[in-house]
């Protein structure tokens, strides 16, 4: 014991261990410490399964959690086995003696130093590349379910005739058993010759032998591993040659063999799988023969042939075989190509209709009837007219619109849909319990007429006001879900919601079963933790029937229960059975179906409406796919959140490779009821991507396909000044041939470097159709104007001109609305609302109608004749340029009361809707007024009471039975 009695200089300090409190106070703040790293960890594991067993799709999470486990568990123990075991091996292996030289002396004081400590290096050592190696395989958890699943395609490929299935699901497993393989190989290389040279196996300077017998023939056999998974991975390549990407300069991206890989790398890659088989059987000769003579020649030999067979000679192919006569032969690659192509994605039954664009009928006063029921003209821009939502419907701050809107089908009319979400940043006093307790959810679905507006230019709505009310009847009206919904909420403890405010505040507390209870401490405490909110854990606001709501988009739901699924970037609500429904469409992809080529789906999916635009950017699982399917319609519960996944493509192999993977998880296609079905659609990212590969796919002709002198590309936007593309348009229209409007998906084409129209493309997008799915394809022979063309040819009317001045001298801006182009008698129709936003002013209002009617058989070939008019409403413009006035016999689509686009007041004798009229106007010049005075109380009076007069106007018009009465 240290002395504790006086010192020379003093009393002397003991310094010993500290006392047994101390000691025990340690190790209790230790012990707290591990436990509280180990709830951090376990905190976002528990969440995740208290959230899917919530959704109930706690079957996805455990399938998942499983099988990542599986293989991490067995690929991280046969990593850390074969280093391991190769590390052991090498130190058994050493020589019992070492060299007398300087290269042993210093290495002996690593070995020493080493000694008492090797077998817990040799578990350091293994147990690191074992996590690394199961991190990485738990990361291929979709290639080895996809590989367990595989349904065959029932399709074969035309160079092996192998299942399309072997592509798709075993190929990506082998090529990853592969790569594992080399990585062990390497890994217990390295390994092994390390622990021979600490050991004397190997000598760098040392006299004598540069290595053991035992380190030769141990290092041979790991070596000769290597060569053998060459020789395997020679064989796969043969395969890989099918699914392979190139730059094809003929045709751009390539997939697939060409005629040099069929008759020059094919071969190489058999005479190498040869070869290196041969090598290998050299090194794992060693082992008898003591000697790298043999097989470092045989390995010399596979590396020249590496570069003469596998790059030289292909190389000499194309360059005096290939390129002299190229078109010839490559025909029947690229026929191989243009078949497997317009097969994966689905346009294989696309074939273009001629379409010469000139004016079947010379009659004027016929177009101009028929130009009434070609189409529903859709003048209200849903890209354009969210601001006139927000301000005509937000009621409060706190209530929001999406940028962008929706188009749906009610009564059978086009309508223009938007959800009346929470907004969190326009709640008037923000802190915790207001943000995620008191505001939890928005309220409503605003409807309007597409084809029509008011008196002013403003929507004409079918269901508004908070409760709204109108053509929808009764529903649950709160949203807790929606596209504007990214945080998360605490409903239905202690604490009560506002519901809406309607002379004074109403209340509410959330009774459904969705989210996670927060009833249990526990629970809380994980939350607390996982959502870094430590008031969760002791926030008296939260007690009994507490439930936490989180992943309330619904593109980030259908993702989180269904990880195999590419979302589509447009979600949209649609009011089904007195419930608000989001339609969510999604899509199985692959990127090994052989000889289709590849697309990137951020590319080819993105247009004017999706840049900057994140909640319409496509939610992709693998972003270069070359097969694609719509298989999967999933609906999520505005109120409650429920998903719904149902089967949409029966024939689909990829989805029922995941539904193997995952049962019970997708409904079958006939659960889907009526009332959903109606709403259902053709979902634009799949259009999008099916219409950027017509541009070239178009074309089935080889030699054509070569040439390129057929080749299409997608407009840009012309109304949009950043010069992306035209996304596509809902309508309702016909195509020639039809006696029926159909509600439709549109697109144009324009030759490629030109602007004149080439082709026209239309699918027919109701699900209750006979006919759902149908492209339909026509190209234009003759030279029409494009949409730029038409674009340009409108604003240099000189009435657009006088507008436009007009316009700037009232300090306004002027937006145009979608250019729509309708297919009418051999000719095309072009319809764009036109809309002006006042400076003082909260919202654009439609003020004219541009119409213009192409036809390639013009009077003395005169394709450059004025036929593009501005006019103040659709009816107006298309008297205009057809030269007649509208029929007296009604000719406007069935249900419809009013021509569709009319911006003028309905001409009537009904005292009631005069007076409404009367009303609006007044209460419209009113809120001029006080804009001009900055008076906003005043504005809020008269948008009050617009509205009011508005919504008489409607109820007065819908009892008008007299047809065509809104002229």
């Amino acid at each position: 014991m240290p002395d504790r009695g006086q010192g020379p200089s003093g009393p002397r300090v003991r310094v010993g261990r500290p006392s047994r409190r101390a000691r025990t106070l340690l190790m209790t703040l230790g012990v707290l410490a591990v436990l509280a790293m180990a709830f951090v960890m376990f905190a976002g594991f528990w969440t995740d399964w208290l959230w899917y067993r919530s959704v109930e799709y706690s079957s996805v999470f455990t399938t998942t959690l499983w099988t990542k486990i599986g293989l991490f568990a067995v690929f991280g123990l046969l990593m850390g086995l074969a280093v391991g075991f190769n590390i052991w091996l090498a130190y058994r292996l050493r020589p019992p003696l070492s060299a007398m030289s300087l290269e042993q002396q210093s290495l002996d004081r690593y070995r020493m130093g080493l000694a008492p400590f090797k077998k817990w290096v040799l578990l350091a050592v293994t147990a690191l590349v074992a996590l690394i190696a199961g991190a990485s395989a738990s990361g291929q958890w979709r290639t080895w379910l996809m590989w367990v699943n595989g349904v065959k395609f029932g399709q074969k490929d035309p160079q092996f005739g192998l299942d399309v299935s072997f592509y798709a699901f075993d190929l990506p497993w082998y090529r990853f058993l592969l790569s594992f393989g080399f990585a062990a190989a390497i890994l217990s290389l390295i390994a092994a010759a390390l622990t021979h040279y600490l050991y004397g196996g190997l000598r760098i300077t040392s006299p004598g032998a540069r290595a053991t017998a035992a380190a030769t023939g141990h290092l041979s056999v790991l070596l000769g591993l290597f060569v053998a998974l060459k020789a395997v991975a020679y064989w796969l390549d043969r395969y890989g040659l099918a699914v392979k990407s190139s730059d094809f300069k003929a045709t751009g991206n390539w997939t697939g063999l060409r005629y040099v890989d069929a008759n020059a790398y094919l071969p190489a890659k058999t005479i190498l799988f040869c070869i290196a088989i041969i090598c290998a059987l050299l090194f794992f000769a060693t082992l008898w023969r003591r000697t790298w003579q043999l097989p470092v020649i045989g390995f010399g030999l596979m590396v020249l042939s590496a570069i003469l067979i596998g790059g030289l000679y292909p190389a000499i192919v194309q360059k005096f075989q290939v390129q002299p006569n190229e078109q010839a032969k490559e025909a029947q690659y690229i026929q191989k190509n243009i078949d497997a192509t317009r097969k994966a994605y689905a346009i294989d039954g696309t074939k273009p209709e001629n379409y010469s664009g000139k004016s079947t009928v010379k009659a004027k006063d016929k177009l101009r009837a028929d130009a009434d029921t070609a189409a529903s003209y859709r003048v209200l821009d849903p890209n354009i007219v969210s601001p006139t939502f927000q301000q005509l419907e937000q009621k409060r701050k706190y209530y929001q619109f999406p940028t962008t809107l929706d188009v749906d089908r009610y009564n059978g009319k086009d309508t223009v849909v938007g959800l009346r979400e929470l907004n969190i940043k326009g709640i008037p006093k923000r802190n915790w319990i207001n943000d995620h307790f008191t505001y939890t959810h928005g309220y409503g679905a605003i409807m309007a007429a597409g084809t029509q507006t008011d008196a002013n230019g403003s929507p004409v709505f079918t269901e508004s006001g908070l409760p709204t009310t109108g053509s929808l009847g009764t529903y649950q009206q709160r949203i807790y879900y929606g596209e504007k919904t990214d945080q998360y909420s605490i409903v239905g403890g202690p604490q009560k919601e506002l519901d809406y405010e309607e002379n004074g505040e109403k209340t509410t507390s959330y009774k459904e079963k969705s989210g996670v209870s927060l009833s249990n401490t526990f629970n809380r405490a994980a939350y607390a933790v996982a959502f870094s909110e430590p008031q969760i854990l002791y926030s008296g606001a939260i007690g009994e029937g507490s439930r936490i709501l989180y992943n309330r988009t619904p593109k980030e739901r259908v993702e989180a229960v269904a990880p195999w699924l590419t979302i589509d970037g447009d979600a949209y609500p649609a009011v089904v059975d007195g419930r608000i429904q989001w339609i969510v469409d999604a899509y199985t992809t692959t990127n090994g179906y052989p000889y289709a080529s590849r697309t990137t789906l951020g590319d080819t999916t993105a247009d004017s409406l999706t840049v900057g635009n994140q909640q319409r950017t496509v939610v992709a699982q693998q972003n270069q796919v070359n097969y694609i399917r719509n298989s999967v319609k999933a609906t999520v519960d505005a109120y409650d959140g429920t998903v719904k996944l149902y089967e949409w493509d029966t024939q689909d192999p990829v989805l029922k490779t995941w539904m193997k993977a995952f049962p019970d998880t997708v409904q079958p296609k006939s659960a889907i009821k009526g009332d959903l079905l109606a709403h259902l659609r053709y979902p634009q990212d799949m259009f999008k991507v099916q219409r950027e590969l017509l541009t070239r796919y178009h074309v089935t002709d080889p030699a054509q396909f070569y040439s390129g002198s057929d080749a299409w590309q997608v407009p840009d936007d012309p109304t949009n000044k950043d010069g992306n593309a035209v996304p596509p348009y809902y309508l309702s229209m016909k195509m020639p041939g039809d006696t029926a409007q159909r509600f439709s998906l549109t697109t144009t084409f324009t030759p490629n470097g030109r602007p004149n129209l080439g082709g026209f493309m239309a699918v027919d997008a109701d699900a209750t159709s006979k006919e759902y799915g149908r492209l339909r394809l026509l190209r234009v022979t003759e030279d029409v104007p494009g949409p730029a063309q038409v674009q340009s040819k409108l604003n240099g009317l000189p009435s657009v001109a006088q507008f436009v001045r007009d316009m700037k001298g009232a300090d306004s801006d002027i937006q145009y609305g979608n250019l729509l182009t309708v297919p009418l008698d051999g000719g095309f129709l072009y319809v764009e609302p036109v809309y002006a936003q006042g400076r003082n002013a909260l919202y654009p209002l439609l003020k004219k109608v541009a119409v213009s009617y192409v036809d390639a058989d013009q009077p003395d070939g005169d394709t450059t004749k004025d036929t593009t008019v501005f006019e103040d409403n659709l009816t107006k413009a298309l008297n205009a340029v057809f030269g007649v006035e509208a029929p007296t016999t009604p000719t406007t689509p069935p249900g419809t009361t009013q021509p569709p686009g009319t911006t003028q007041p309905p001409a009537s004798n009904d005292a009631a809707l005069q007076q409404a009229i009367a009303d609006a106007q007044k209460a419209y010049d009113a809120g001029e007024a006080a804009l001009q005075k900055g008076d906003w109380a005043a504005y809020g009076k008269a948008q009050e009471d617009l509205q009011a007069a508005l919504q008489k106007a409607a109820e007065a018009g819908a009892k008008l039975k007299t047809p065509g009465s809104g002229g």
